[in-house]
């Protein structure tokens, strides 16, 4: 991304432009998707990961409706390159401190690691794959109006280059507001995150549906203020839902997951130039929001398949037998421990303080007769050991 911005202030012809973005777009799927699954790692408790995936979602957003008047007013005042250097100097800064702060906590060695599920696996999930498509509709509003409704603003509002720039930054409040919402009322009722998911698609698509009906500038602030803010409800309530399904019907290693997340925003964000202007160049601008509207609410109901996620088991029935009382969960941890013990009762060899295999006449692994193994074990000495 470093690169990339830096390239985006001295290109000067479409060519360049053109590998700039494909550049950048390479450099935030590395950084979108290990970042959420770090932070997905890191926090295992529901309540504890939606807090910090609130809080990344909270300065993506951030970035996103910052942008247009952070932008504009340095473009205006300090022309084209200034911009793309300061960004680019962010980055900079962010790489080292990733370098220096992070680093040195992921050094911990991981034997036996194990393997994440394909993401065409992932795909195939009928739980994941509505998220997923969850997450891809509610951003197609953002996403659609981002490049047409400058356009639609001076054509009809006859609106001054300023008010182009700021139209969204208002928006950023409600949506730090329904994010903020979102993570008090999860951890009170957990067992309704789909429910804040379709709560928000409504919103949107109300919100999108008023967009046309604006004829000041005043107005507009209100229906662009409900979308961010039920953006904010559905990705703060979904994202934690994807790692949960991940913990409960797959293997709990995050990144494919999140990549797929990503990929559903990319593609919001992808078609958004194109196919929001070839609409409004064919039909219109107002039915291009009440399409996007009418595809919000549609999709709404499709949550409802989720209400019974939080009832789930996770996917390794032995869990709790294969976990020592004084073993804490501590997400990609927690898997490595299971897939080591999982070894151990097929025979392989043993190593630190696990343990010892144990198996009962059916040939399953009796955690009691293990226990009491294990506590003979220490009892006759390091040489019995």
């Amino acid at each position: 991304m470093f690169f990339s911005t830096c390239i985006f202030a001295f290109a000067e012809n479409y060519a360049t432009l053109f590998f700039a973005r494909s550049l950048q777009g390479l450099g935030s799927a590395f950084a979108d998707t290990s970042g959420i699954a770090m932070i997905a790692d890191k926090y295992t408790e529901e309540s504890e990961r939606s807090k910090a995936l609130g809080i990344a979602l909270a300065f993506i957003s951030f970035g996103s409706l910052v942008a247009p008047p952070f932008g504009g007013i340095l473009y205006e005042f300090a022309g084209k390159r200034v911009p793309f250097i300061v960004l680019a100097v962010v980055c900079l800064i962010d790489g080292i401190l990733l370098l220096t702060v992070i680093k040195p906590f992921s050094n911990r060695t991981r034997d036996n690691m194990p393997v994440g599920t394909p993401i065409y696996k992932l795909m195939v999930d009928p739980y994941i794959a509505v998220v997923a498509g969850a997450l891809t509709v509610c951003n197609i509003p953002l996403a659609f109006l981002e490049p047409t409704i400058a356009n639609w603003m001076e054509s009809t509002m006859h609106s001054t280059k300023w008010e182009m720039g700021l139209c969204w930054l208002p928006a950023f409040f409600p949506h730090v507001l329904g994010v903020y919402m979102t993570v008090k009322l999860a951890s009170k009722y957990p067992n309704l995150q789909w429910f804040y998911g379709a709560l928000g698609m409504v919103i949107i698509g109300a919100s999108s549906c008023t967009v046309p009906a604006c004829k000041t500038f005043g107005q507009l602030i209100a229906p662009l203020c409900g979308i961010c803010f039920g953006i904010a409800l559905v990705d703060t309530a979904l994202l934690p839902t994807l790692a949960f399904l991940v913990d409960v019907r797959h293997v709990s290693v995050y990144g494919s997951v999140y990549a797929l997340a990503d990929i559903s925003y990319s593609v919001a964000y992808a078609m958004g130039p194109i196919v929001a202007g070839n609409i409004v160049h064919n039909y219109g601008f107002v039915q291009l929001n009440l399409g996007m509207g009418l595809v919000n609410v549609l999709y709404a109901p499709a949550l409802l398949l989720l209400r019974n996620v939080c009832q789930m088991k996770p996917s390794y029935s032995e869990r709790d037998n294969l976990l020592v009382d004084d073993d804490e969960p501590e997400g990609l941890d927690d898997t490595m421990k299971m897939e080591e013990r999982r070894g151990k009762k097929k025979g392989y060899s043993s190593a630190g303080n696990c343990l010892p295999v144990v198996v009962d006449e059916n040939g399953g692994f009796d955690p009691f007769r293990a226990q009491t193994r294990a506590s003979s074990m220490e009892s006759s000495g390091p040489e019995y050991s």
